[in-house]
């Protein structure tokens, strides 16, 4: 009997491969349904294990750039001759940065500041750079735990180094990542964005349109100049298209006290109702 027949006859034959430990078949077509699944069931384990009852989401554009950052760009495009134009836009846009940041830091700053065990009205973001940095970044400077729902992309984003890194998740499926931003929000805070801030918008105003929604949601658009100039809602009054008391589904403000006064005086009417779902 040779050392390798005496090897496999001590140790025993070879046990097949139990199908959870499978990577062939978990990222197979056929698995889809329990990576869905993992998404629903890993997220909500970790939110039961942080205490984490309700949030206040913020989206927006994951380029925008802070104030310093921007300003060394355009220092930059101008002495080397870049896109002076662009840079200057940057500059002017950084301005929506500093406020996410700003009333981030101010409602976890109030939010820590409520009676009760649990830990309410959590900062969370897309976790990207730009506005959801900014979000996650003045939570963070507040000394507030916060949230990241990440996306994996072919292009762009990373995540921010400001999320608590217990609550910092990477997604797969959009669908599942836009069901966490909706079942434990309390409040929606929409700052200047692209295709990815509409989509979320859009789909939080239908489900709150069609009663899909039942809870108290405040959903809050930031930066008038912005938003009358990309949307024109008042024309879907027009024709007919919606009734003019869903333009009262949302609330436009543009500064960081209006924003911070009506989110939490919306909050604060219903802080005696249960919290987010019992995971």
């Amino acid at each position: 009997m040779t050392d390798d027949k005496y090897v496999e006859y001590a140790e025993g034959p070879k046990r097949p491969e139990k199908a959870y430990r499978s990577e062939r078949f978990l990222n197979s077509p056929s698995a889809r349904g329990l990576r869905i699944l993992a998404e629903y069931m890993e997220p909500a384990n970790r939110f039961r294990a942080q205490d984490v009852a309700d949030t206040v989401v913020f989206f927006g554009s994951a380029r925008t750039l802070s104030r310093d950052e921007a300003e060394l760009r355009l220092q930059a495009a101008r002495q080397h001759g870049g896109d002076v134009q662009r840079a200057e836009r940057d500059l002017a846009m950084s301005r929506y940065y500093e406020d996410a940041r700003e009333l981030a830091r101010r409602l976890t700053e109030w939010s820590k500041g409520l009676a009760g065990k649990e830990k309410r009205f959590i900062v969370c973001s897309g976790g990207g750079p730009g506005i959801m940095e900014a979000a996650n970044r003045g939570a963070s400077e507040a000394r507030g735990i916060n949230i990241g729902l990440g996306i994996s992309l072919p292009f762009e984003q990373h995540n921010n180094p400001y999320i608590t890194r217990e609550l910092n998740f990477e997604f797969h499926y959009f669908f599942m990542r836009k069901l966490w931003f909706i079942y434990l929000a309390k409040a929606l805070i929409v700052f200047p964005g692209g295709f990815g801030s509409m989509d979320e918008l859009f789909e939080a105003l239908c489900l709150t349109q069609t009663g899909k929604i039942k809870k108290h949601m405040p959903i809050l658009l930031y930066g008038r100049e912005f938003w009358d100039e990309v949307m024109n809602l008042e024309a879907l009054v027009k024709w007919g298209t919606i009734s003019a008391e869903d333009l009262d589904l949302f609330h436009v403000a543009d500064t960081v006290d209006d924003a911070f006064a009506h989110i939490t005086g919306e909050l604060q009417k219903h802080l005696d109702s249960p919290a987010g779902p019992r995971l």
